[in-house]
């Protein structure tokens, strides 16, 4: 019996052994080494090439970017349904797309989708699988050929390779960078290629090629499937390594090559600016794609994998001579940078070009813009995103670009925007809808609260309205409620005229600070306020802050205003009677005056644009408090997806995005504490009521404020997909194009 179950013991351990060995440490023996290496996706001079039964033809990406998170999840759960990614599929295919991209190896529900929505589909969906490294290793500055940097990705590119090969398994990685399970479909048929890495940091890339620029090790490279030419850049090399193991690998492994890319963007392009753009876009590295070439074991091919976005950066506006991109500015007349700086990457690229990234939002904010064709990042409306995207879409293909990936597929609560991180708490976004934050809503699926509907439309419409909604009775009435989104409000008075009547609603938010006086309106209060909502017709109405409680103030005066509001002369009033307008920050610097060419003013001024000139060197802001009116139910016909009041009959409806008003986190109710009582910026307090009033002109009286009982959600949300008019402005183009 010992003897039996030492035997049974041994056999389990052996069978374990093998099996994290080869599902875990992706060991294996080649049987069969002079078996020819096959792929059935290859480049030939700047196209793409896919052979399916037994004939080759070119092919264009029309792809879309998806991301892995949904409403309470984070990106770094991968905790998406194998269900929501099958109706997704079917939808993305629906709109014409023919392609999906993912950053990273996604939970083990992705690909199980993918086998089961391509295995019996004549025309699947094909995939570009992502590569990636944790954040903190790609910005700790330490260089691109340190171990923790070369070896981590040439191990999380070997890994990505067994998970579409469906022979993997995966513990959650610590940084998150890769999801878990046990990878068993072999989805490998539908994978295109591979794009390597993500935004690149700028000065790593420095770094890296600083330090080891001096050494001959790192300045070309003799791979055996990939290899980096003579006066290569260091980090060219490092990528021409990681290149060369995954083609190596999967080779060796799986007799299969696919295509490789290293993903790029602007701030990390191959060209070289003059120093002012340098200086202004911290561009201070280059990378070249074309440095890196494939040797001839290599039957697949390479592509150049680039970000580009229209507003940012946009090199070519600020550039007299853009001769350094190989362009004549005299060629390009009608002002379209976007288009002129897509063809100067794929005319210096000798292999195909894809835009793996382009898109915009439709936040009620702007985090970029772009000056002369209105393709800013927010800001637009549903349809407007789908016009930018349209016109974005065309530029890459005149441009002679090999396809295209809009970023992205669906909404992510849990993203942040450099503009607004100040306001929120980081570490709680992936729980509420954040309206002003840009990075959220670059969906072409919007993916709003409550599970069938949003618990308000702000479309005149008051059927939802309850009367426990109710706080203020009498000839003025005002309801509030509220979803992870918005907080609502319905005004009630006979007779009221949008276009001539004046409405006050003050709030008082925060116990800390706050006026019972707001000297620009002239107007009194019971309690002390922190907002005011002024409803003054259709296009001056906003919310104004009372300035002690102005978050942009408290986290940027020196770059606003050139001093530090934290000096003891600088704090506003604890009760400051002073009401300003809330404004986000759009840019923090400009190029200092001497660095403006003489060229370039005469430009400027002959285009109109003295503006401009007025505005150099000054930071500039935009006026987020300013209330846009229109019908926000996306079933109407006339549905303005950023509207944020309306008037119908004795009804205004509105609708406000809780960081308006100071909201860190509504999931719990927490707002911003006093900045100035010794937090010297913005820290918590939780609350668990507002007080709210409402008035109508001018008067001696003070306007009573009546308690709105707050009760956050926690983790516990809910929401619905809806897809955007932008999804079905892209499927007029792809659709329209595959029946032509």
């Amino acid at each position: 019996m010992k003897k039996y179950i030492i035997i049974v013991s041994v056999v389990v351990l052996l069978f374990l052994a093998g099996d994290f060995c080869w599902f875990r440490l992706g060991w294996y023996i080649d049987f069969n080494p002079q078996k020819p290496v096959e792929a059935f996706a290859q480049t030939e001079d700047e196209n793409i090439l896919l052979t399916q039964n037994g004939k080759k033809e070119t092919f264009y990406i029309k792809g879309v970017d998806i991301g892995s998170s949904t409403p309470g999840k984070w990106s770094t759960e991968y905790a998406i349904y194998k269900e929501t990614y099958l109706r997704w599929f079917e939808q993305i295919q629906d709109m014409g797309a023919n392609t999906i991209r993912i950053y990273t190896v996604y939970g083990e529900a992705f690909y199980d989708a993918l086998y089961e929505y391509n295995k019996d589909n004549e025309h699947p969906l094909w995939l570009l699988q992502g590569v990636r490294i944790d954040d903190y290793t790609l910005n700790n500055r330490v260089s691109g050929t340190d171990d923790s940097f070369l070896g981590q990705f040439i191990k999380n590119s070997t890994i990505a390779v067994d998970v579409i090969h469906g022979r993997r398994k995966i513990t959650l990685s610590k940084k998150g960078v890769l999801a878990s399970g046990n990878y068993t479909k072999d989805v490998s048929e539908w994978v295109l290629g591979y794009i390597i890495g993500d935004n690149w940091d700028p000065t790593t890339v420095a770094y890296t090629n600083e330090m080891y620029g001096h050494m001959d090790e790192w300045t070309s490279y003799e791979g055996e499937y990939m290899s980096a030419k003579a006066n290569s850049k260091p980090f060219e090399v490092v990528l021409a390594k990681i290149g060369d193991e995954v083609l190596k690998y999967e080779s060796r492994k799986y007799k299969t090559q696919r295509l490789i890319a290293f993903s790029n963007h602007p701030i990390t392009d191959p060209f070289i600016y003059n120093q002012e753009i340098r200086k202004y876009f911290t561009k201070v590295s280059e990378i070249d794609v074309d440095q890196i070439v494939c040797t001839k074991k290599v039957i697949s091919g390479q592509f150049a994998s680039y970000h580009a976005y229209p507003y940012f950066p946009d090199f070519l506006r600020y550039m007299d001579d853009w001769s350094p991109l190989g362009l004549n500015k005299d060629e390009y007349t009608d002002g379209n940078t976007y288009r002129a700086y897509l063809t100067a990457l794929t005319n210096h690229h000798t292999m195909p070009v894809v835009i793996s990234e382009f898109g915009t939002s439709t936040a009620r904010t702007m985090s970029y813009r772009e000056r002369d064709d209105g393709r800013n990042s927010g800001l637009l409306t549903e349809q407007e995103q789908g016009e930018v995207l349209k016109r974005s879409y065309e530029d890459i293909v005149a441009s002679g670009a090999n396809g295209a990936c809009v970023f992205s597929w669906n909404d992510e609560w849990c993203k942040r925007t450099w503009n607004t991180m100040h306001a929120v708490n980081t570490k709680r976004s992936a729980f509420w809808s954040d309206f002003q934050t840009g990075e959220q809503f670059f969906g072409l699926m919007a993916l709003d609260p409550r599970e069938k509907e949003s618990v308000c439309y702000v479309d005149g419409d008051v059927s939802e309205w309850k009367e426990e909604d109710k706080i203020i009775s009498g000839d003025t009435e005002l309801s509030v409620k509220y979803d992870e989104k918005f907080i609502y409000f319905l005004v009630k008075k006979e007779d009221i005229n949008i276009d001539e009547d004046v409405l006050y609603i003050p709030f008082d938010i925060t116990p800390k600070s706050g006026s019972s006086y707001c000297e620009n309106m002239n107007l009194k209060f019971e309690r002390a306020v922190d907002f005011l909502m002024v409803i003054d017709g259709k296009d001056n109405s906003r919310v104004l802050v009372q300035e002690r409680y102005d978050a942009l103030r408290s986290t940027y005066s020196t770059i606003l205003y050139r001093h530090n509001t934290y000096q003891k002369e600088r704090m506003p009033d604890q009760s400051s009677p002073k009401f300003v307008e809330i404004n986000l920050l759009l840019e923090k610097i400009k190029f200092e005056d001497r660095f403006i060419g003489e060229n370039f003013i005469m430009e400027m001024q002959g285009q109109g644009n003295e503006e401009i000139l007025e505005n150099w060197g000054k930071p500039i802001t935009f006026e987020t408090g300013r209330l846009t009116y229109g019908n926000a139910n996306p079933n109407s016909e006339n549905f303005n997806s950023i509207a944020d009041f309306i008037a119908c009959g004795e009804y205004i409806e509105i609708r406000l995005p809780w960081q308006l008003l100071n909201f860190a986190d509504p999931s719990r109710m927490t707002i911003h504490d006093d900045y100035y009582n010794g937090n010297y910026g913005v820290d918590y307090i939780s609350i668990d009521e507002m007080y709210v009033g409402i008035a109508e002109t001018e008067s001696d009286d003070r306007i009573p404020l009546y308690a709105k009982e707050l009760k956050g959600w926690g983790n516990d949300v809910t929401y619905h997909e809806r897809l955007k008019s932008s999804y079905y402005v892209m499927q007029s183009i792809w659709r329209e194009k595959d029946e032509s």
